[in-house]
Parts: structure tokens; sequence; C-alpha cells
């Protein structure tokens, strides 16, 4: 990676892309260090340093810290990945943006990309009045409850989240990489000092064995090496394209393949799975305990995301989940009808529907391999967590993928647009 970006450096062109990117992810870090007014980040964070284990955890996580901080930035890209996800399962569901998607073409995809700006705006004023309230009803948290402090508060929330948006979107449009998935990483990187500092002070205190830090790097290293392996793993398919002359040259005859990613759904799954997984351990959070040996106090108890049966349900739902995605991102019959209507097949199949079954019976081997490495990834921190009895590792698997899958795509951004100039280069 850093050799990539050292080639790429010497571009004068892509520098730019480089240094306009490092400008943006710099404005990103300025405004998650500026609190809103009215809040007293100090209670703020230790309450919901107690909701660690929590949906305001993994919040605060995907955030880089801003979450806990109350900060202009703290409802990060939360708001966008959800208007995404759901405008993309509305794309499925409704004809007529399907139609918008498929056959709208570039015009289609503003159209899409508008309506998804809108319902982000719409989300964030949601999450801005739900984070008002969860620190309202806290005691301590908000210094002036009147009707400006509120109105100040939210708007600024949902002001934020906008502005994050747009800055995703300069950095695709004129950066380097994904611009929402580059924010997204340098919010969960900021967090590797504090995390750093924080164990080793727990090592020095006597609160944490020398044994248990080795044990989570190991962990963290073998995870970035699994990810790395499996997110550039991939499955091909051969596929022939028939000979046909038009007038006195002859097309097709060349061999290709139909590559399928084993980590086709990325970490989409995961966070999914973890959002709901710990919907349960969020609502008993704000319940007032339950008296131990009672049916809800038991039920609690089983649901914590320290126990064996939260692992397991949330394994379940991460392979549940990855055969959902795949199935809307790669659809066999509408690959099957393309081979056909260009000429291609895949030997010893016949176009149309054996084809499909073949493309179907192997989507589903591959998926089945991802949703079981993605599980692996996300229950492995859990594991170590309960090992050396650290519950906070619970989300570690989730940030570890993304910011490895960040990684490597800008990687591969960076060689695709490396590439494209040199060929520029040739042909001039």
């Amino acid at each position: 990676m850093i050799q990539t970006i050292r080639k790429a450096w010497g571009i004068p062109e892509l520098r730019k892309k480089i240094v306009f990117t490092a400008l943006m992810l710099l404005i990103f870090r300025i405004g998650n260090a500026i609190p809103v007014p009215y809040v007293d980040t100090q209670v703020l964070g230790t309450y919901l340093e107690q909701m660690s284990t929590t949906v305001l955890g993994l919040y605060n996580v995907m955030s880089g810290g801003a979450f806990a901080s109350a900060t202009i930035f703290a409802l990060g890209v939360q708001p966008y990945i959800n208007s995404s996800i759901i405008i993309q399962l509305l794309t499925i569901a409704i004809p007529a943006l399907e139609r918008l998607a498929r056959e709208g073409g570039e015009e289609g995809k503003k159209k899409i990309q508008s309506i998804t700006r809108y319902t982000t705006v719409g989300i964030a004023v949601l999450q801005g009045w739900g984070y008002y309230m969860l620190m309202k009803n806290s005691l301590g948290i908000l210094t002036s409850e009147s009707v400006w402090a509120a109105l100040v508060i939210i708007v600024s929330f949902i002001a934020g989240s906008c502005f994050v948006m747009w800055l995703g979107e300069q950095i695709t449009e004129f950066g380097i990489g994904n611009g929402i998935s580059m924010i997204l990483f340098a919010g969960i990187i900021s967090r590797v000092p504090s995390v750093v500092g924080t164990t080793y002070t727990s090592i020095v205190s006597g609160d944490m064995k020398w044994w248990m830090a080795l044990l989570i790097v190991a962990g963290v290293l073998g995870l970035i090496v699994l990810i790395t392996f499996v997110q550039n793993a991939e499955r091909r398919i051969p596929v022939q394209y028939a000979k046909r002359q038009v007038g006195r040259k002859m097309y097709g005859g060349q061999s290709s393949t139909l590559p399928m990613k084993v980590s086709m759904a990325g970490v989409l799954p995961v966070i999914f799975a973890q959002s709901i997984a710990m919907i349960p351990s969020t609502i008993g959070a704000f319940m007032k305990a339950p008296e131990e040996g009672t049916f809800w106090y038991g039920f609690l108890q089983a649901i914590d995301t320290k126990s064996v049966v939260y692992m397991i349900v949330y394994f379940l739902m991460i392979i549940g989940f990855s055969y959902f995605y795949s199935t809307i991102q790669f659809n066999p019959v509408e690959i099957s009808n393309n081979l056909k209507k260009n000429g291609g097949f895949i030997p010893g199949f016949r176009p149309g529907k054996p084809t499909a079954d073949f493309i179907k019976k192997v989507l589903n081997k591959v998926t089945l391999f991802g949703a079981i490495y993605l599980g692996i990834v996300a229950i492995l921190p859990l594991l170590i967590g309960k090992v050396i009895d650290n519950p906070s590792l619970s989300i570690g698997g989730t940030s570890v993928i993304i910011v490895v899958g960040v990684a490597l795509e800008t990687v591969q951004a960076l060689e695709s647009q490396m590439l494209m100039r040199q060929y520029k280069g040739f042909l001039e």
C-alpha cells in the first residue's frame, strides 16, 4: 500500500487527488472535535461508556468517537449508509425505481442519488431528535433544556450529517476511492491511539495482563491476514464466446471468465446483524434492572453480548444477511440472459435455465464460504473479549473489516488510475 501511494505521488494529477482527499479528511476530523453547545461531554462520555455493548456503542465506533462527544459530526455517515441501504432495497421492491435504475442511464442514477440525499436528511432528522431525547432523559448531560437549546442541538446534528455526506461526495468525485468509505475509515483509525493508550495504562496499572494485550494484537493481525486473503478471493467461471461473421470480419471465439467475489456483500451483513442482535440488550439497558431469578433477568443474561446464545444468534444472522445481499447484487437469471444475448456460454451447460441453475449453485457455495468467513471475523473478537473479560471488543471485528476493506479498495483505485494513465501515455 505504501509503495502504491509513493508511485501515485509521483504523478501530478494523482498527487492533487491525494492532497484533496487528505484536506477533506482533515476537515472531517476538525468537525469531530467541535462539540455542540448545551451538552456536558464528560457526563455524556461516561454514560455512553456504560452502553458500549449496545447499538450506541456501535454508533460511537462508526463515528470515530464523535457520538460520545456530541460533536457537530456525531451522526457521522450513518444516516447516509442507512438511506443507501433503504433505497437499494426499495429499488428491488418498487418496479418504478427498478426501471429507473436499469433503464434510466446516467439521468436515472442522478435521480436515485437525489432520492438517497433526501432520505439521508430525513433519517438525520429522526436520529438527531432521538439523540437529543436520549440526552434529555439522562440527568446531568444537558446544561439547558430550553426550546432554543433543543433546536440548536438537533439542527447542528442534521447540518453536520449533511455536510459529512457532501464531503464524501466531493472525495468520490475529486479524490481517490469511495468518499463515504474513506470517512468511515478515518473515523475508525482515529480511535487507534486512544485504544493503544488505554491498553498501555491498563497493563501498567495491573488491570490487564501483558499476555492479554499480546492475544489482542495477535488476533488483530490474524484478522487482517484473513480479511486481506478473502477480500481478493473470487470464483472464476469460464465463459466461451461463439464465433460469428459480420461481413468479412470474424467476431467472438475468445475465452473469458465470470468472476464471483467470495465476500460479495462486504461488511453490510455484519453491520445489519450486529445492529439487530444488539436491540434486546439496548432495550434492557434502558429498562429498570429486573430481580435475580425472574424470567426477564434470565432473558437479559442470555442475550447479553458476552453470552453464548448471543454469539450463536449473531453468527446465524450474518449468514442469513449474506445470502440476502448476495441475492440482491447477483441475479443468475439476468447474467444467463446477458451471456445468451452476447453469444456467450459456460462450457458443459446449455444457454438459458441450465446456465442460470449452475450459476445459482456456484453462487450459493461461494456465499456460504463468505458468510462463514464474516461470522468468524465477527465472533473472534467476542471470544477474545470473553477470555480477557473486555466487552468493548464486541465491535472490533466490524471495525477491522471496514479498515482493511477500505485500504484494499483505495489501493486498487490508485493502481487502476495509474494503469489508465500509463495507457494514455502509450497512446499519445
